[in-house]
């Protein structure tokens, strides 16, 4: 009778024991490299939908999310033109873009999809950095007190692509700034965080990380060569009266590569995982042309352990006409073979 009970409680112990472990594995915070792991095939969202000025007038739908997870992409990128809707005076975000804002980061978690908080006022912060750095420092103090306790599959990106009036130095002390702040709420929240000059890859020494901060991923953006991935963007400077450049040689394909490799290099050396947070060529290009470059940096990526997510699902560089309710195919076959 005794050996009976002796060995029940040690199977009560060895349960318990498991049991502890298994919600001590559940409730652990994921590293940086394990997050971009999770990451893995992303797609840019809603950046330039008329969603933000009125929920009724969204291009974006809530069954996009669904298509977006069952077209085999596992991220969200959403790209938040915030400071339009910020309050001049308090600096406070209007309760409309907010719920917004609620709407799309819970129909993305209901379809298990990771989530990137972006702010993308890249352009405005470039010409007016000091101007406008309380509007960026009071966008993260609210954003962080408010996902203080949301899923580690909502993640922070300081800002899309420093650049301009905003360079190495004036950045370096903006992010830091930033990220202080967010480290206030969110001790272990997984945070973006980019070089300067466009999040360029030729920019990459120029970012000084803190090193007892691990729980940072490093972004840059991929679009060269400019004339081809640019051609006939309105926005590009004289790249709009560019058109029939085409992509694909083997010399390219190198190129690619060996800048890829870089990037590589210098993350190894500094033990920060990589997104590829932006890459694409525009519409006016050869679609061939296109999907093979598409295809081409999505491999190379992936190669190398990096998560990436495509610029972007509707608006320009489309993957998805919303239009005509389907994938743009060759460029979705590109991203998920």
């Amino acid at each position: 009778m005794n050996c009976k009970r002796h060995l029940y409680a040690i199977v009560i112990v060895l349960l318990s024991f498991m049991l502890l472990q298994s919600c001590a594995q559940q409730n652990a915070v994921p590293t940086a490299a394990e997050q971009v792991k999770r990451m893995g095939r992303g797609v840019n969202i809603i950046g330039y939908d008329p969603i933000w000025k009125n929920l009724a007038d969204a291009r974006f739908q809530e069954k996009h999310f669904k298509i977006i997870k069952d077209g085999g992409l596992q991220t969200v990128r959403i790209n938040l033109h915030a400071f339009r809707h910020m309050d001049d005076s308090t600096l406070t975000l209007e309760p409309n873009w907010l719920k917004t804002l609620d709407w799309a980061v819970d129909n993305a978690l209901k379809q298990d999809l990771m989530v990137i908080l972006d702010l993308h006022n890249f352009n405005e912060i470039a010409t007016d950095p000091v101007g406008l750095k309380p509007k960026f420092l009071a966008f993260w103090r609210q954003m962080a007190t408010r996902n203080k306790n949301a899923s580690d599959n909502v993640i922070f990106e300081i800002l899309n692509e420093p650049n301009r009036k905003l360079d190495a130095q004036l950045w370096d002390q903006f992010y830091r700034e930033a990220l202080a702040i967010i480290r206030e709420t969110n001790p272990t929240r997984t945070v973006i965080l980019g070089p300067p000059n466009w999040n360029s890859i030729h920019s990459l020494n120029e970012l000084q990380l803190p090193e007892d901060d691990r729980h940072l991923i490093v972004t840059v953006h991929y679009y060269l060569p400019m004339r081809f991935t640019h051609q006939g963007a309105p926005w590009a400077g004289d790249l709009v009266n560019v058109s029939g450049v085409t992509w694909g040689t083997d010399e390219e394909k190198q190129s690619v590569v060996d800048d890829f490799q870089r990037v590589q290099e210098w993350a190894l050396a500094h033990d920060r995982p990589i997104l590829l947070g932006e890459f694409g060529a525009y519409d006016k290009g050869d679609m061939a042309s296109r999907a093979a470059y598409t295809a081409h940096c999505a491999r190379t990526a992936e190669t190398l352990g990096w998560a990436w997510t495509y610029w972007q699902f509707d608006s320009d560089f489309i993957v998805y006409d919303i239009d005509n309710d389907k994938w743009v195919e060759p460029i979705w076959k590109a991203l998920v073979p």
